[in-house]
């Protein structure tokens, strides 16, 4: 959140209780015109890279379809050690507000581009009791402030 500040980007925080999947969200009754995004850590199969992969709420994460948009080989989701290792953050609480942790910039981040048009994005602050909202161009500004790069895929 202070991050946020320093940057000038206007948030909402909305706090709430723990939503670890995104039918207990949904049951958190927010405006159906806010985005919650679906925050996915993966890895390839060797483990040299990872990747955050940032999708609308409401789409399936075909781990196939990613794959083939990244460019990778067999994809599956990160060990709860490499989440802790990379992002700092607790299985549930991944979003790209973990980037602040990757100093060394080693992990990928790929946006579902459908979500550049969205009015506001939700994403957890590294925590899932809270949820923070703003527009797609303001966590853009924040994911380069990371040293990071959005890269977009279709899913």
């Amino acid at each position: 959140m202070e991050r946020l500040k320093e940057l000038e980007i206007p948030y909402e925080l909305v706090e709430h209780a723990p939503a670890f999947t995104m039918e207990e969200y949904n049951a958190l009754g927010f405006n159906p015109n806010d985005e919650i995004c679906k925050n996915l850590f993966l890895r390839d199969y060797k483990g040299t890279r990872h990747m955050l992969v940032v999708l609308k709420g409401s789409k399936h994460a075909d781990l196939r379809l990613i794959q083939a948009e990244v460019e990778s080989s067999k994809l599956s989701f990160a060990s709860d050690k490499r989440l802790e290792k990379y992002l700092d953050v607790k299985k549930g609480s991944v979003s790209p507000l973990g980037l602040i942790n990757d100093k060394d910039c080693e992990v990928e981040v790929y946006f579902d581009e459908d979500l550049k048009n969205a009015p506001r994005l939700g994403f957890h602050p590294n925590d899932n009791t809270a949820t923070v909202f703003l527009p797609y161009a303001d966590i853009e500004k924040y994911v380069q402030s990371t040293g990071h790069t959005i890269r977009f895929i279709k899913v």
